[in-house]
């Protein structure tokens, strides 16, 4: 059967071909950029009203520790229960704090601490919908399509926060943050009732599919769902290499940006300044079509390494250029392969997993990929006001393309010799 499947003639976009994942794509960029545009609302709001950095840093780690302390619970509970129900849960939950924000804007009640609360149950929300939503990738287009779902759907989530700040901004502008923010809630009723009826999950899944019966309800059971990962040297790898790439760099360089791009010569928000916010997403749309449409970059270990270090390289010469072209250039590369070898890693989990554990890989995977972005905080903006953000920058990415050399040089290549074994 692998060879066939290996004879046959590339598919483009070949996700799309179902019909049901052609809902999914549309559905998921719409949340993803509601989640957006709720960003750009409250975060104007909150900023406006308490002026308080210290929130904002709080804004960053309440979205990222969920991922890192539930996300295994969560894959875990995806593979017991029906990923769509908690997925509605975690849309649910983002309408909730859109609604939550309004009713706060409109009283004119905000505090701090209600600040804080709705920016933890947000980070809940993501968490539900994270790695349920890759089984349920699974579940929708099967094994054979699975990299093109995957790959697709991270286009999806880039589209969505693409068009976020912009649909954001008009709704400050026309509607205000009261009625803005209460429109944006219902931006997640259209997923919420697909999902009601999407023929998806255990239910509609093929006999002889083996289900999980294992919950994981303590610390314990974390450490039990890695070991068994560990017995997976491409999941293995894969998982190391996501949770490098955030631990080093992750997002952080996007806070700063600001910062570069005054020193690129950029003094005022204007177009150029927005360019240059826009070029690391562009290069991921970009990726996921071009990808999509040639068929190029099937899913490999040492690929996604190789994807991966040019990451690296491109971030370092972003963080040591003065020239804004250039700049602009190497962001939209950086944009490129991080979707690239992100979707690539993110496949393999899902094709080497047994059934019976798929969600605990795919929970274990995000806890590293999404939660230790968290610590990225630090690599490049704490270490960045000691040495200074290009000089942070480029040290981390330096430091992240050692560990993946390490990475290929040991770990991959007695995954090889096992095999060949």
């Amino acid at each position: 059967m692998s060879s066939a499947s290996a004879a046959a003639p590339h598919v483009a976009f070949a996700a799309l071909r179902h019909p049901g994942f052609r809902a999914y794509f549309l559905l998921s960029a719409l949340a993803m950029m509601a989640d957006n545009i709720e960003h750009v609302i409250s975060y104007w709001v909150i900023f406006g009203k308490f002026n308080s950095p210290a929130l904002g840093g709080f804004a960053v780690v309440s979205h990222w520790l969920p991922f890192l302390l539930f996300s295994v619970m969560s894959g875990a509970l995806a593979d017991k229960f029906d990923p769509r129900r908690m997925i509605q849960l975690g849309m649910v939950l983002f309408m909730g704090v859109s609604i939550g924000w309004g009713a706060l804007f409109v009283t004119g009640t905000l505090q701090i601490w209600h600040a804080c609360v709705l920016l933890i149950v947000h980070g809940m929300a993501g968490v539900l919908w994270g790695p349920p939503s890759q089984l349920l990738l699974h579940d929708i287009v099967g094994r054979e399509h699975l990299q093109s779902a995957v790959r697709l759907n991270a286009t999806a989530r880039q589209l969505g926060m693409l068009m976020g700040p912009g649909v954001g901004g008009a709704l400050l502008l026309w509607l205000g943050p009261n009625l803005g923010i209460f429109v944006n809630a219902a931006l997640y009723l259209p997923f919420i009732l697909w999902l009601a009826v999407a023929p998806y999950g255990p239910k509609f899944r093929t006999v002889g599919v083996t289900v999980a019966t294992r919950a994981v309800r303590s610390l314990g059971d974390i450490w039990r769902a890695l070991q068994e990962i560990a017995h997976h040297r491409v999941i293995l790898a894969m998982t190391m290499l996501a949770g490098c790439a955030s631990l080093f760099v992750g997002n952080a360089y996007q806070a700063q940006m600001p910062g570069f791009a005054h020193d690129l010569g950029q003094q005022h928000a204007d177009f150029f300044y927005s360019m240059l916010l826009g070029a690391d997403a562009a290069g991921a749309l970009a990726a996921g079509f071009v990808l999509e449409s040639r068929g190029l970059l099937q899913p490999r270990a040492r690929t996604a390494c190789l994807l991966a270090m040019i990451w690296c390289l491109a971030l370092a010469t972003f963080a040591l250029t003065s020239s804004y072209p250039l700049a602009l250039a190497v962001l939209s590369v950086a944009g490129f392969v991080e979707l690239s070898f992100n979707s690539m890693a993110q496949t393999l989990v899902q094709l080497e997993a047994p059934a019976e554990m798929r969600g605990r890989a795919i929970g274990v995977y995000s806890m590293f990929a999404m939660g230790m972005r968290m610590f990225s905080g630090v690599t490049v903006g704490i270490a960045g006001a000691r040495i200074g953000i290009h000089a942070s920058l480029a040290l981390s990415a330096g430091a992240l393309f050692v560990v993946i050399g390490l990475l290929m040089r040991f770990g991959l290549r007695r995954s090889a010799q096992m095999r060949g074994g």
